[in-house]
């Protein structure tokens, strides 16, 4: 999108004392060090930090260097518009709100006939509660057709192995692991729904993807998800309520007024997340931080 806009671009996981005009740093906690050092080196040039959801509901690993950053940046950046609230009030003056953009999934496999596919999206994080989706199926009736396909990959081997048992367990999970982008979207635009079950987020990428290609969600209902689906959102259940959300699968399963009510409070969203939107928004803050420092 930068180099759309005319910009020259260098990505980097560390600043390595490249002359730029700009800085833009993401996590606020691990990018600390490096928006110091830039700003040292260049005081007079501009910063902006996009927080994540560990920034923004859990307030980093270390809170100073967190802050420390928001204090420097010139600009916040969050993804939805609820996170401004967990932003300490002296910095919220900064936060601007762009929503994370997703194009449309070109090829598309047709939906398998005989099942009904849950997509689940998520790295084996604890904070992504990743098999709640799994436990929630065992309990729903023999006649369903439900299926849950779960692709991400892991940080410890252990809940890898309990992803793994659990799919040799219950015939109606399967876990695919680590995939490339491309066949993320292609299984999440050939499913009839996906399924969000963080304990924990700032603003989903994969809710964007999910809608711009028209497939119904579920999620927690979470400040992350409310602030990008709406308070009156029809798909909602609590963090961790696997009873709940084994209801609101068999619901969307057998209920077809319930399934289109899904889509379409998902589809009138969809404008919020294409790609010349998410642009037009950086673009409106790179010149409103151009002008020089006072």
């Amino acid at each position: 999108m930068f180099h759309d806009l005319g910009h020259s671009v260098e990505c980097s996981q560390h600043y390595g004392g490249t002359i730029s005009d700009l800085l833009v740093a993401m996590h606020a906690d691990q990018t600390c060090d490096a928006v110091l050092q830039f700003h040292k080196r260049h005081p007079d040039k501009r910063i902006v930090l996009v927080l994540t959801g560990t920034d923004v509901y859990r307030d980093g690993a270390d809170p100073a260097k967190a802050h420390e950053s928001m204090r420097i940046a010139d600009r916040l950046v969050t993804f939805q518009p609820l996170a401004i609230e967990a932003v300490p009030e002296e910095f919220r003056p900064k936060v601007r709100l762009i929503y994370q953009s997703a194009e449309p999934t070109l090829v598309k496999d047709p939906p398998e006939r005989n099942a009904f596919v849950i997509s689940v999206v998520g790295h084996l994080h604890q904070v992504k509660d990743p098999l709640r989706p799994a436990l929630a199926a065992r309990q729903l009736p023999s006649q369903s057709r439900i299926r849950i396909v779960h692709a991400g990959d892991a940080n410890g081997a252990g809940i890898v192995t309990q992803a793994r048992e659990e799919a040799l367990k219950n015939p109606r999970y399967r876990y695919i692991g680590s995939i490339p982008r491309w066949k993320v979207r292609r299984l999440i635009a050939s499913s009839h729904l996906l399924v969000l079950s963080s304990l924990v987020e700032s603003g989903p990428n994969v809710i964007s993807e999910a809608i711009v290609d028209y497939i119904p969600v579920l999620a927690t209902k979470i400040p992350g998800n409310v602030g990008l689906l709406g308070e009156d959102f029809p798909g909602y259940y609590p963090p961790g309520d696997t009873e709940t959300l084994a209801c609101l699968l068999q619901r969307a399963e057998t209920d077809p007024y319930f399934y289109q009510e899904l889509k379409t409070s998902c589809a009138l969203l969809a404008r919020l997340f294409r790609p010349e939107r998410e642009q037009a928004s950086w673009d409106k803050l790179i010149r409103e931080i151009a002008k020089p420092k006072r």
